[in-house]
């Protein structure tokens, strides 16, 4: 064996040694939990398509952050289910709504604990999409009027962050903008910059309640899988704009946008391990074809590798239970 080959194989010798030189490492503060809030249940009821996560009540949305908190999770990202949907979404900027409640109720408890709160329709409207549809298709103009009604809502109740997820046109500008003259410019925004129209979010239009209403696509509003420099396009806007976290959504398929990116901005990135990829990690562990616990970490590094600075994941609570 040559110099080289031992010097690298020093390197290499010890499980202590290795995680001394560890160049990626993952934390409890790398990782934000979703949680869905639907408002007309008392207790959780699982989503079938992702083993391990749940639609939650209010009382157990509480529970589950302070679960969370005690595993050093510091951020968690809301999702509401309202009671009655209609056309507009409407049940979205009610001030006595799920996650509206759930975010005061854990700012009186948790104060430091960093709420982020998804800003979208797609949960809230009959036809399940992330705007406002009229017989020529969505109305971009009237969903930005419905966008800023939510962040306004949210921002009341004590959000620290607003997370606009449905890649409308000027959203971001829309947002800040509001959020600035009703005195919220402490508020910040975490846009969904380059959201790919992805076949992966199956199962959350399942844990969203949204799948039995939702027909058609999301392709005249989020990327084409094909394009990388529209992506960088949408996030540089988005900065303009005012985003204060932008976001590469999904996340494994999408890794070489987060390192591109990540070479072209300082802002923080995000990632989110979507609903079909964490599903998928589950089934294969299920399936014994590879070791979960293992998958799924592999899976976060990948993206901490990448350059994310936080990761959006239904995993985060067993992971670092993995990991501690």
């Amino acid at each position: 064996m040559t110099s080289q080959f031992k010097r690298f194989h020093s390197l290499r010798r010890t499980s202590g040694i290795r995680e001394m030189l560890s160049e990626t490492r993952l934390s409890a503060r790398d990782l934000m939990l979703p949680i869905f809030i639907k408002e007309d249940i008392t207790s959780p009821v699982a989503v079938k398509s992702m083993p391990g996560v749940f639609q939650h009540s209010t009382e157990s949305a509480i529970a589950e952050i302070e679960e969370a908190y005690s595993l050093g999770i510091r951020s968690v990202l809301l999702f509401g289910i309202p009671r009655h949907k209609d056309p507009h979404g409407t049940g979205a900027w009610n001030p006595q709504g799920g996650v509206q409640t759930v975010i005061k109720l854990t700012k009186s408890k948790r104060p430091e604990m960093v709420i982020f709160a998804d800003c979208c329709l797609c949960e809230y409207t009959t036809n399940g999409h992330c705007g406002i549809m009229t017989t020529r298709g969505l109305d971009n103009d009237a969903t930005l009027d419905c966008l800023k009604k939510i962040a306004f809502s949210y921002a009341n109740a004590g959000a620290d962050f607003i997370a606009p997820s449905g890649m409308m046109d000027g959203a971001v500008q829309a947002i800040r903008n509001s959020l600035d003259d009703s005195r919220h410019p402490g508020v910040g925004i975490m846009a969904y910059s380059a959201k790919y129209a992805s076949a992966l979010y199956g199962p959350f239009r399942d844990a969203a309640g949204s799948s039995h209403q939702f027909k058609g696509d999301r392709k005249g509003h989020q990327l084409n899988p094909t394009q990388s420099r529209e992506a960088i396009l949408e996030t540089l806007t988005d900065i303009a704009e005012g985003a204060d976290i932008v976001m590469v959504k999904p996340g494994m398929f999408y890794l070489d946008m987060v390192s591109r990116i990540r070479d072209l901005v300082h802002q923080p990135i995000a990632v989110y391990q979507v609903s079909g990829e964490y599903s998928m990690i589950k089934l294969a562990g299920e399936k014994r074809i590879a070791n979960e616990a293992d998958l799924m970490l592999e899976s976060l590094i990948s993206m901490k590798r990448a350059g994310a600075d936080i990761i959006i994941t239904y995993a985060a609570k067993e992971v670092l239970r993995f990991l501690n």
